[in-house]
């Protein structure tokens, strides 16, 4: 994976999108890899039928020049980093134009501050069309406002947030495995992480057979639930040994935990730099990217989540590198 395709960034002038172009061009760095900054933009409908009292057509030229300035700036940013960077503007809806690019991608990284902008469009009102979606791995780089810069959870102008870079280096990474094929091509994709950027690496199953946990909640009450960790560990290491047989250098932490892979995920986030999760899976991360397992991940994740799609592994195997 490493050295093949190019990393799109979906850039959109905010600090949100200003600071996954900072991950992207640090992981471009890591990977020997090329960057390609994307800005799209659409003709509202009200302008595009040229409403009357008073209000104006908006000029398509228009724009695509207000496009072009923002990837001057991002292109400038990062002008520095040792790395090829190209751009475009495209017309059209965000995630719909990331998704056709990815085909030929190897990674795609966008912004979110949670709300608004570039992640309202993506993680909103199409939910996670493009993780979900895309033909390559997903990046979802969190930014928060740093304490004490004068920001504000509301009604702050997005254009004065200060960047923030905290996200990066990437020292240590978590990977949600649940035993399904997804989850195996993340675990693949994480072991190559982890070596690329020299981080530690953890390997989470999330069993929820506590009180109260839901999903398993169904066991009789004769079921040893000790039992049941102990069996989900072994599985856990089976499949990681597994992976690891290419990568015998690596060292993998495991570990099988009470709980919801929503909840552990998001609390693992305030502690590592990178949580790599698959895009199906069952148990602890059944429906993620599909529902509330996603938008709780992708949502309140404190760190860059990455998503591995099959897709994309149909994708390599039908030829197209990733």
């Amino acid at each position: 994976m490493s050295g093949t395709g190019v990393v799109i960034v979906g850039v959109d002038g905010s600090p949100a999108s200003l600071n996954a172009v900072d991950w992207a061009a640090a992981y471009a760095q890591r990977h020997s890899t090329s960057v390609h900054l994307v800005c799209t933009y659409s003709v509202p409908s009200f302008a595009a039928a040229g409403l009357d009292g008073g209000y104006a057509a908006v000029d398509d030229t228009v724009l695509a020049q207000g496009a072009d300035a923002v990837l001057e700036e991002a292109v400038a940013r990062i002008a520095g980093a040792g790395i090829t960077v190209t751009s475009a503007t495209a017309s059209g809806d965000a995630a719909a134009v990331l998704v056709e690019l990815s085909a030929g991608a190897s990674l795609v990284v966008v912004g979110t501050r949670g709300r608004g902008g570039f992640a309202e469009r993506l993680l909103g009102t199409v939910s996670s069309a493009l993780p979900a979606h895309a033909h390559c791995p997903t990046v979802v780089v969190p930014y928060r406002v740093p304490e004490g810069s004068g920001g504000t959870e509301r009604g702050e102008p997005e254009h004065r947030w200060p960047v923030n870079r905290e996200v990066l280096p990437v020292r240590r990474i978590v990977v949600g495995v649940d035993g399904s094929p997804s989850a195996e091509l993340a675990l693949d994709r994480a072991i190559v992480e982890a070596e690329a950027w020299g981080a530690e690496l953890t390997a989470v199953a999330a069993v929820p057979v506590g009180t109260g946990a839901g999903l398993l909640a169904w066991l009789p009450a004769a079921v040893d639930h000790e039992s049941v960790l102990h069996d989900v560990a072994e599985g856990l290491d089976v499949v990681v040994d597994r992976a690891l047989a290419n990568h015998p250098d690596l060292q993998v932490r495991r570990h099988v935990l009470d709980g919801t892979g929503s909840a552990l995920l998001t609390e693992f986030s305030t502690a590592v730099d990178l949580l790599v999760v698959g895009s199906r899976g069952r148990g602890g991360f059944a429906g993620l990217l599909l529902g509330s397992t996603s938008q709780a991940v992708l949502h309140h994740s404190a760190c860059p989540v990455m998503v591995v799609t099959t897709k994309g592994a149909h994708d390599e195997a039908a030829g197209t590198q990733w």
